[in-house]
């Protein structure tokens, strides 16, 4: 499995080898040990979230308080989806910035999503299922969100597709007035708690 830290730190791209033969394919889209090769540390799976997204279909751009946030490593079981990432910890020397990663059932390519960072996607495809292995349960009290048509950030979602989102996406502010509200995580923050992980 080969592991690139994107130019986002603490965001990762694994690109799995697959096994294709009469039957179909097989894959391992994680590898534990790949996994800590790249990062120094394990990740600790203690949920695992599946959504099924018809096409144009936006979820995001989602984030957890800090600590412990939410890490996410997160593969598309059959469909495809732009990923992106968006750094939002205050104090980063690449905050408000973004990666966009096309993952799809067939490449099975994988993102990590650090604590702290920022992430959504958009459905390529109709009835696209997405798996995410989480590090912490959902904190319905810790969960926030920010516009994923906001702007300022210009995410690049797919041209000629209708962007479909949740009421609650829809009315989430920008990264601008989530900052000016105190409601993002911070760098330092971020980076004490990366340090605990690989302690």
């Amino acid at each position: 499995m080969k592991a690139t830290e994107l130019a986002i730190a603490g965001a990762w791209l694994f690109e799995p080898s697959v096994f294709p033969d009469a039957r179909g394919s097989f894959t391992a889209p994680f590898q534990g040990p790949a996994f800590r090769e790249a990062l120094g540390f394990d990740l600790a799976i203690v949920q695992t979230n599946q959504s099924v997204s018809s096409r144009g279909v936006i979820r995001g751009v989602h984030y957890a308080d800090v600590p412990p946030s939410q890490a996410k490593y997160l593969y598309v079981a059959a469909g495809a989806v732009r990923d992106v990432i968006v750094d939002i910890r205050v104090g980063s020397p690449t905050f408000g910035r973004h990666e966009a990663v096309e993952l799809d059932g067939e490449s099975m390519r994988a993102v990590y999503i650090s604590e702290g960072l920022g992430h959504a996607f958009q459905a390529l495809t109709d009835d696209t299922v997405v798996g995410y292995l989480c590090s912490a349960s959902y904190n319905p009290s810790g969960e926030h969100g920010i516009s994923p048509v906001d702007p300022d950030l210009a995410l690049p979602w797919a041209d000629g597709i209708e962007p479909v989102l949740s009421e609650k996406d829809r009315d989430a502010p920008t990264l601008e007035q989530a900052r000016a509200a105190g409601a993002l995580p911070t760098w330092e923050a971020c980076q004490e708690w990366y340090a605990r992980l690989c302690s």
